[in-house]
């Protein structure tokens, strides 16, 4: 089972705030984004613009935002990137720069409570222009969930994308499972693993950890994030088990430190919680914390607190790694839930191993 150290005051990440995407007239909710480093040294954002109501099925658009100071100034004004093409909305944005050089944008087209999956555009000139959309998905309709950064790459170039997968039953949207899905041509053509993992799951993330493993960390209802891993490329994977990374219902982040190869952890930490609180509904998704793990998931340490104001929710976190900073784009409003604001922060990965 996966543990996480305790850490005495969990001392505080020296952050730095430098873009609040906030709602307005005729945009109540801006949401689940990612980054993309383009070549020159630019950073894009490109996060779902709602047009309608707050609500995960209102419409939406996805919109964008440059920065050419490393993500510490951003653009003023939105650029349209995706209209909305989906019978409810386009939303919860993966960017990827593949071994080709390719740039891959992922996202949701939600066309109904019986059919939203995630397809994927392609970049040949640096985010200019996109090429049609490829469903990834297309031997079985259902309501797939893959939200925000969370497509990798391997080492070896296969491209995994985890998802929560859920029917629909007399209206309403059933537990979730997590299924799996490869490609080896760069996106072109998608493959399911051999694995389908049951018990209630959703929204997955994935990171490759050292020794050729890829592990998972699967939000569930239970108190805490599950957690699985893959010996074989993602092919297939482990029994879900419960870990020590105590959470409420909300996804949890991995990303691989680049100058380190340790894992980072993005989480609403509850680690100092009883179950029952742990469990209450609607989720309580602050603290927001992250921690490292030097064996690949197996054991975290070194505690952080990223922010802890009271009354506002942080989760749907995007990292990215300018040299050694990490940005951090995560939905941070003033609500249990938290979904309208976007935040875009700092910090230095050095801060991180304090």
């Amino acid at each position: 089972m996966a543990t996480v150290e305790a850490s005495a005051g969990h001392p505080k990440l020296p952050l730095q705030r430098h873009l609040a995407l906030a709602p307005g007239p005729g945009n109540p909710r801006n949401s689940e984004g990612d980054f993309i480093r383009l070549k020159g040294g630019r950073w894009l954002f490109v996060y779902t613009h709602f047009t309608a109501s707050a609500d995960d099925h209102a419409r939406a658009h996805l919109a964008s935002r440059e920065s050419s100071d490393g993500g510490r100034t951003w653009s003023d004004k939105d650029k349209s990137v995706v209209s909305n093409e989906g019978g409810f909305n386009v939303m919860s944005v993966s960017l990827l720069r593949l071994k080709s050089g390719e740039i891959a944008l992922f996202y949701l087209r939600k066309n109904s409570l019986q059919d939203c999956r995630p397809v994927v555009r392609f970049s040949r000139d640096e985010a200019a222009t996109w090429s049609d959309p490829i469903d990834c998905i297309t031997e079985d309709i259902a309501y797939y969930v893959l939200h925000n950064n969370r497509v990798i790459q391997l080492k070896n170039g296969r491209l995994v994308m985890p998802t929560g997968m859920h029917r629909l039953d007399k209206g309403k949207l059933q537990e979730g499972e997590i299924v799996t899905f490869l490609s080896d041509d760069n996106g072109r053509t998608w493959r399911r693993s051999g694995s389908v993992l049951k018990s209630d799951f959703t929204e997955p993330c994935v990171a490759e950890a050292k020794k050729d493993r890829v592990f998972m960390v699967i939000r569930t209802r239970k108190g805490c994030q599950y957690v699985s891993e893959s010996k074989d490329n993602g092919v297939t994977w482990s029994t879900p088990e419960p870990s020590g990374i105590f959470s409420s219902e909300a996804p949890a982040t991995l990303a691989r430190i680049p100058s380190t190869g340790d894992l980072l952890l993005i989480w609403d930490d509850l680690c100092d919680k009883p179950l029952e609180y742990r469990r209450k509904h609607p989720p309580i998704r602050t603290p927001f914390s992250a921690a490292i793990s030097k064996d690949g998931g197996r054991t975290w340490q070194k505690k952080k607190l990223i922010e802890d104001q009271i009354g506002h929710g942080y989760s749907y976190t995007a990292v990215a790694f300018d040299g050694e900073r990490v940005l951090l784009g995560y939905c941070a409003h003033k609500s249990t839930w938290g979904l309208e604001t976007t935040q875009i922060s700092s910090f230095n990965v050095r801060d991180l191993y304090r």
